[in-house]
């Protein structure tokens, strides 16, 4: 496995954390940097190897899923890194079998599948907000083990993430996709309706965690009160999970080349306004 130099810098994150120093914004990027530079080499293994790998997110409303999946897939392709957030189900889809508007998106050999939110809705959000009933939710939580284990089984490497972050934060977090134009269209009415639903969705969480935390599809929590942080820890944790090794790259150079041996054409390029 690829010894990443992010391993070795997070033991200054987490001494800091435990300080409860705040993580500066030079240490945070040097640090994402060397991380960034660690998936790039998984992303060459992957292609080369046909790996398959399946990154499932989860956890509360606002704590902090979309920001780590940023920090993860910003420098990677995202033709081998794609992330799969799936709107409310059709019509169709309601009728199939649960876990089938899932499978789809699987990955083929040399691709990395990122969830954003999965077929875990049915033990969150659809349980708690009664999309589902107590039978499908029974048979969800029974039957999850299985086809996880069918997945591993057949070659996937398969990681399951649950971001936790405090009622304060959350209710900080919210505030701020409120009141920050940048971010209103974060806000969903479900948030809105799931705000108060607090004590439900922990109860939903630790039944869903009983059930399928398995000893092949292991359930790994991250805690989320520092958005700078968590993206680093799990980041470093998913290289750490995966048994990747430097691909060998050939030697890029560039060639020399010849500028001016045609004349450009003297067109009246529409060129945009530059008020900065």
């Amino acid at each position: 496995m690829s010894k990443h130099k992010g391993k070795s810098k997070q033991g200054t994150a987490a001494a800091a954390e435990a300080a409860g120093a705040k993580l500066s914004r030079k240490e945070y990027e040097q640090q994402l940097h060397d991380l960034h530079v660690e998936l790039v080499k998984l992303q060459q293994w992957v292609v080369a190897t046909g790996a398959k790998v399946v990154v499932v997110f989860e956890g509360r409303d606002g704590a902090g899923k979309g920001g780590t999946i940023k920090a993860l897939t910003e420098r990677v392709s995202p033709r081998i890194f794609r992330v799969v957030a799936l709107p409310a189900p059709t019509e169709r889809e309601k009728s199939q079998m649960y876990v089938q508007r899932y499978i789809q998106h699987l990955p083929a050999a040399g691709e990395v599948v990122i969830f954003d939110r999965s077929w875990y809705n049915r033990a969150g959000v659809e349980r708690v907000m009664g999309f589902c009933n107590e039978t499908q939710l029974k048979k969800f939580l029974s039957g999850a083990p299985l086809v996880e284990r069918n997945m591993v089984e057949s070659g996937i490497i398969l990681l399951k993430y649950w971001l936790e972050v405090s009622p304060d934060e959350q209710e900080r977090r919210l505030r701020a996709r409120i009141e920050d134009g940048r971010k209103t269209w974060k806000l969903t009415a479900m948030d809105i309706k799931s705000y108060n639903r607090w004590d439900a969705y922990t109860e939903a969480r630790d039944e869903m965690f009983e059930a399928t935390d398995s000893s092949w599809a292991p359930w790994f929590v991250a805690r989320s009160e520092d958005k700078k942080r968590v993206r680093l820890n799990l980041i470093s944790h998913l290289l750490q999970q995966i048994p990747y090794e430097e691909v060998p790259q050939p030697k890029v150079k560039l060639p020399k080349r010849k500028i001016g041996t045609y004349k450009a054409a003297n067109y009246p390029f529409k060129y945009i306004a530059e008020p900065f």
